[in-house]
């Protein structure tokens, strides 16, 4: 039982809930005029992580596009951590603090359509992250052999939690970033993107990384231990890509065997959604001392070499025990999270829901179709329909922690709806594809999905996305007779499911108000079928 209370535990810290919003999630939550007037182009961090002291310092240069002459700049960095200083064109700005948000007053006349930079100079003791991933911050750990083995994971918290940065995932940088990674010289520093050179004095090594696409800033990330390197190249849709592992020395032998399943993940992703978003790129495989985060093509990786969640099944069908956890749901983000970004955290789910879905379409491609039914319908068992899965926008809230699991089992219920597989593949890649590295809302996506599919899903998202109701297939038998309506469902909702009627599968049309179907023959068996996600009543 100790692996479903990790998952519960990780499903209940996003459940958390306050209806009471204070000033800092407005500044951290909204696009601030502060904001709104800039358009980032890239990052150029550089840091300095210094192991024994628990202490990082550094720089980052923002480049950035300017929409509208203002004059005020929202920077945002988390104490206590701390700006030293701010400069541009070598002239020192001021700055004032209002809690994580940080206002640079800016000499410089900021033109429309000019791009200008200025450099961020900080230090200081990150946050010590007490349960990674999910507080989020610096895990500073030691390796079997008392070696250092530190990393960072901030999804939630916000990267502003180490680095100063715009804090917000409407704005991603478009030409990516440079992330230089000093350590003493005995470590390995490994980040996103690609390895473009490594400097070295006599104490320290300087690894310099290149993302050249666009980024989510908390997928930013800084890794270092003692580190081994080993690779392959896979051909994929769009070519060569490029899959690099790095794992602790101790751990080589383990890695080389469990990680094959990259690669098949890496098959059946591209079939379901469409090519690897980031062959520039790269993709990696980086082993960390906590469970695993989605860090574009620098995927993070701590589930301890073994099948399912820390060695369980988060199903409870044995299905979950047919794949590295960590491997395939991390790797999903790829495509929702890195490529598909939520233009607010309210819509998480775009991120998590579709993620924890492609979890089942993995074992859909190597198992089966029955395989994946039976594990996305025992992770219901995680669903707690506490409060809606889409949260409260502009304030820095997500939704329920249901945007994991509840969110895949309405996918599946959706791909029932759609009946043709191939016409629901042609959708999943189709996202990918319209909104290729773009920042979206929900709304965006649910009229993408009502639109190809050809059904008119409003009532559908309403009732699953921004309502607790599951709705509730209530009916009554008499002779051939089948009587059945739906309760515990919004205005209007209509969804039509499949029933199975003496053995036989049949579509039923439910709504509100009761409705009559006759039957050939005496109805002696009838259950809804287990892939549409309702409740059912025999009256």
């Amino acid at each position: 039982m100790k692996h479903f209370i990790l998952i519960i535990v990780f499903i209940i810290s996003f459940s958390a809930f306050s209806q009471t919003f204070t000033r800092q999630d407005t500044l951290r939550g909204s696009i601030t005029p502060e904001r709104a007037w800039w358009d980032l182009q890239h990052y150029n961090l550089q840091v300095e992580v210094k192991p024994d002291a628990k202490f990082i310092s550094g720089s980052n240069t923002i480049r950035y596009k300017v929409l509208n002459e203002k004059q005020r700049m929202q920077i945002d960095l988390q104490p206590p951590m701390k700006i030293n200083k701010i400069l541009q064109n070598g002239k020192d700005l001021k700055f004032t603090s209002e809690g994580n948000a940080h206002f640079i007053q800016l000499q410089q006349k900021q033109k429309t359509e000019s791009v200008n930079e200025l450099t961020i100079y900080f230090s200081g003791h990150p946050k010590t992250a007490v349960r990674a991933p999910w507080d989020g911050g610096f895990s500073w750990d030691r390796d079997s052999n008392g070696m250092h083995f530190i990393a960072t994971s901030n999804q939630g918290i916000g990267s502003s939690i180490w680095w100063p940065n715009k804090d917000h995932p409407y704005d991603e940088p478009d030409n990516g970033v440079d992330i230089s990674i000093k350590v003493p010289k005995e470590f390995m520093a490994v980040s996103n993107g690609r390895l473009q050179k490594t400097d070295e004095d006599l104490t320290t090594k300087t690894y310099h990384w290149k993302v050249i696409n666009p980024i989510n800033n908390y997928s930013v990330n800084v890794n270092i231990g003692d580190y081994v390197h080993f690779g392959e190249t896979y051909k994929g849709e769009n070519g060569n890509l490029d899959m690099d592992y790095y794992v602790l020395r101790e751990n080589l032998s383990k890695a080389k065997k469990q990680f094959k399943q990259a690669p098949k993940m890496m098959e059946a992703f591209e079939y379901w959604f469409g090519p690897y978003p980031f062959y520039e790129d790269s993709f990696k495989l980086v082993e960390v001392p906590y469970l695993g985060m989605e860090h574009q093509s620098s995927v993070t990786y701590g589930n301890k070499y073994k099948n399912g969640y820390l060695g369980g099944d988060l199903s409870r069908t044995g299905w979950g025990l047919k794949f590295d956890f960590i491997i395939i749901h991390e790797s999903g983000h790829e495509w929702f999270a890195n490529n598909i970004t939520n233009k607010d955290v309210a819509d998480m789910w775009i991120h998590e829901g579709f993620t924890a879905y492609s979890e089942n379409l993995y074992l859909d491609y190597h198992f089966g179709k029955k395989a994946a039914s039976e594990y996305v319908i025992g992770t219901r068992m995680m669903v707690q329909n506490n409060r809606p899965i889409i949260g409260t926008y502009n304030v820095n809230s997500e939704g329920s922690g249901d945007m994991y699991y509840k969110s895949a089992n309405i996918l599946h219920t959706l791909r029932q709806l759609i009946e043709d597989d191939e016409k629901w593949r042609e959708i999943l890649r189709g996202l990918n594809k319209e909104f290729y590295h773009q920042t979206i809302n929900s709304k965006q996506l649910e009229d993408y999905i009502s639109e190809k599919s050809g059904i008119d899903l409003s009532e559908f998202w309403n009732q699953y996305l921004r309502t607790t109701d599951i709705p509730k297939v209530v009916y009554k038998i008499n002779g051939k007779e089948l009587k059945f309506k739906y309760n515990n469902s919004i205005e209007g909702f209509d969804m039509p499911v499949i029933i199975i009627i003496n053995g036989k599968e049949e579509w039923i049309f439910p709504t509100a108000d009761w409705k009559t179907k006759q039957f050939p023959k005496e109805i002696e068996s009838i259950k809804i079928k287990e892939d549409f996600y309702v409740e059912t009543k025999k009256l």
